[in-house]
């Protein structure tokens, strides 16, 4: 097996095309098994955030850091948009995700959303603050939109944005390939994108088994590579079973021809 590395905006920090998430873990046990699996498999790339599971999957990553070493996974959170009224408050929310975490400091912290009662400049220039306050190595946004996403870029005075998350796949094409990918690319930005396997949706796919078909691969494995074949995105999923896990391994180290996948774009609608 393959591990594909991207870079991390203009950070010159590299971490596996593939990363762990953790929203809507069901069994906290199974999880820790695939994600240890997945660690030590090559994977070094895990997202959270304080809103999953009110906290819990904070916590069960930090759980998985103490296994095998904060020194091996580069982790993301995020925070709620509801913090950023003030420095003050991103400071004692980041403190208390830290916490969770058992980290003095986390590798990237995203604004979850943004936060529609305050100009977007304000929001960037508070949540700055954990740049300078040691809390963070690195921010970024998820669920910014190419407008949002230039106000951000505009508004920041000490540090880059380096990522953006957001919804990304062969059925949620926008706003990746209709503006974020061209301004991400200009700023240096990565995406990180979520919901790429749309919950196994793509699994029953008959035109991404067509196209897997002529890999001998699966459809989750082509919906995955046709998001990771975008040299800025970076694809989140999240997965407790052993089997799911090596399939999505199986996603990284080989490419789509572009006329699969303008195939893919011609035959199937996206939103």
């Amino acid at each position: 097996m393959v591990v594909v590395r991207k870079e991390i905006g203009r950070t010159r920090e590299y971490v596996s095309a593939i990363g762990l998430g953790t929203w809507s873990i069901r069994d906290y046990g199974k999880a820790k098994t695939v994600f240890l699996e997945g660690i030590r498999s090559g994977i070094d790339n895990v997202d959270t955030a304080e809103m999953y599971d009110s906290g819990r999957a904070e916590v069960f990553v930090g759980e998985i850091l103490r296994e095998v070493g904060k020194e091996n996974v580069f982790v993301t959170t995020k925070m709620l948009p509801v913090h950023l009224v003030s420095r003050e408050e991103v400071v004692r929310a980041a403190r208390n995700s830290l916490k969770r975490l058992g980290l003095s400091e986390v590798d990237l912290f995203l604004i979850h959303w943004p936060n529609p009662s305050i100009p977007i400049s304000m929001q960037i220039r508070n949540f700055e603050a954990l740049v300078d306050e040691g809390l963070a190595r690195y921010i970024g946004v998820s669920n910014f939109y190419p407008h949002e996403l230039e106000e951000a870029i505009t508004a920041t005075r000490k540090t880059d944005i380096v990522v953006d998350q957001v919804h990304y796949s062969v059925y949620h094409r926008y706003p990746v390939e209709d503006g974020l990918d061209v301004i991400c690319s200009k700023h240096g930005i990565t995406i990180q994108a979520y919901n790429v396997i749309e919950r196994g949706r793509v699994a029953r796919d008959n035109i991404l088994a067509t196209v897997a078909s002529k890999y001998n691969k699966t459809p989750v494995q082509i919906a995955i590579n046709y998001a990771i074949s975008n040299p800025r995105v970076i694809a989140l999923v999240k997965t407790e079973n052993e089997s799911h896990l090596r399939e999505i391994l199986g996603s990284m180290g080989w490419g789509l021809a572009e006329h699969d996948m303008e195939f893919i774009r011609r035959m199937i609608s996206a939103d």
